[in-house]
């Protein structure tokens, strides 16, 4: 509820044009696939896609830096779910000379959450226990009520779904001690970045935002000032401490582009740049892209039941099955484009050798595609159950997050 945030806000109603949503590809190969912060469609080629946004890959010398300080590596940064990285070697020397470094990320309440969303919250949260850091998770209301698809939707409704999305952040279970969570729509938060915001937007031409962006003149000023709100958890701890401290951004890899825009502001103002770690997206179900929110067959939601699942997993995931049992005893299965192995590599078999086992016995054809997809469902139900019992305990807990200026 907006109850829950302690907001009391009235706000008018933009006008803007259908098509506002619609925004250039900052990504394309070919017109193969679609990367930005509002819309990611296609088939990603993540290596394209570090040329395309100018990122360093994350090697096996960076991941074994990482490794000297937390003894094991997540599973998602061993099989390269996060794949790509800005500055992270700079902040590993920063580090090293023991200068802590702070974690930033954050979500943009549109809708319910789903499996994709919590890839970075994952990371994040085992980065947040190895490191010890503190943590700033952003909710960026204001950017979806400004991007909205349905014109007649009102601020009010974005506040709602905050509310209901910080229950699934706080399940994943940060340190409350140790996590901050600002709600750009909440007054005290508004005036506690607002100052920074402005000497940021006072940097970034229109001319940048259209380049980087593809927005055109009939984009609201909102629009254009987006990106100046979502840069400043990054120097935000820094402000208040009055002193330098570094950053790492765990995100997914559409909303690099806000920070690339941002980045040439940062040491003009005098702080750091952040370092960003990019996560690759969860396949659909349908196997036509990443999971989307406004797909409900593709997607898997953290309040899904046991039985929505099922249906799910049984009638829409995508298989690498062959076209009969005999074939695919003979032949086996292709778990690289089979969904419910995707799944279970990024995020829901953490084992590496009983992965090996199922990816073996599947291309073999000793497992069949039934039998994976039930392994999936009994997985994808265990964690739900867990994380569904977090979320409703975090009703209770929501005020020891929420940042107090």
């Amino acid at each position: 509820m907006a109850e829950a945030w302690e907001i009391q806000i009235r706000v008018a109603p933009l006008k803007l044009n259908k098509d506002k949503t619609k925004v250039k590809s900052m990504a394309k190969a070919a017109d193969e696939f679609t990367v930005t912060p509002w819309e990611v469609s296609g088939n990603v080629d993540y290596q394209k896609l570090i040329k395309q946004f100018g990122t360093e890959p994350l090697t096996d010398d960076i991941l074994n830096r990482i490794k000297k300080h937390t003894k094991e590596l997540h599973f998602m940064l061993r099989r390269k779910v996060f794949f790509s990285h800005r500055d992270l070697k700079w902040l590993l020397d920063e580090y090293e000379k023991k200068n802590k470094f702070f974690l930033y990320t954050g979500r943009g309440p549109s809708g319910p959450v789903h499996i994709g969303h919590m890839l970075p919250w994952m990371l994040t949260k085992w980065l947040q226990d190895k490191f010890d850091a503190e943590l700033w998770f952003q909710f960026t209301d204001d950017e979806k009520f400004l991007f909205r698809k349905k014109q007649d939707a009102q601020l009010e409704d974005y506040q709602k779904i905050s509310y209901e999305n910080a229950l699934d952040v706080i399940a994943v279970g940060f340190d409350p001690k140790k996590t901050h969570f600002l709600i750009n729509s909440l007054p005290e938060h508004a005036g506690l970045m607002h100052d920074e915001a402005i000497k940021i937007a006072d940097r970034i031409t229109a001319s940048t935002v259209k380049a980087s962006f593809g927005f055109e003149d009939s984009y609201s000023i909102g629009q254009f000032f987006i990106t100046a709100i979502q840069a400043v958890p990054a120097i935000l701890p820094s402000v208040l401490a009055g002193k330098n401290i570094p950053c790492l951004i765990p995100l997914g890899v559409d909303q690099d582009p806000h920070f690339r825009v941002a980045r040439d502001v940062y040491p003009k103002l005098g702080f750091y740049k952040p370092a960003i770690l990019h996560s690759k997206f969860m396949t659909g179900l349908l196997a036509d892209g990443k999971m989307s929110a406004s797909v409900p067959q593709s997607t898997i939601y953290t309040t899904d039941t046991p039985k929505e699942v099922e249906e799910k997993i049984r009638k829409h995931a995508f298989s690498g099955g062959r076209n009969s049992l005999e074939e695919h005893r003979r032949l086996g299965g292709n778990p690289d484009i089979d969904v419910c192995y995707q799944w279970l590599q990024a995020f829901f078999e953490p084992d590496d050798k009983k992965l090996l086992k199922i990816y073996n016995d599947y291309k073999s054809g000793r497992m069949l595609t039934s039998e994976l997809k039930e392994y999936t469902i009994e997985k994808i139900n265990a964690f739900l159950k867990e994380h569904q019992k977090k979320r409703e305990l975090a009703k209770k807990q929501l005020n020891k997050f929420i940042f107090k200026p």
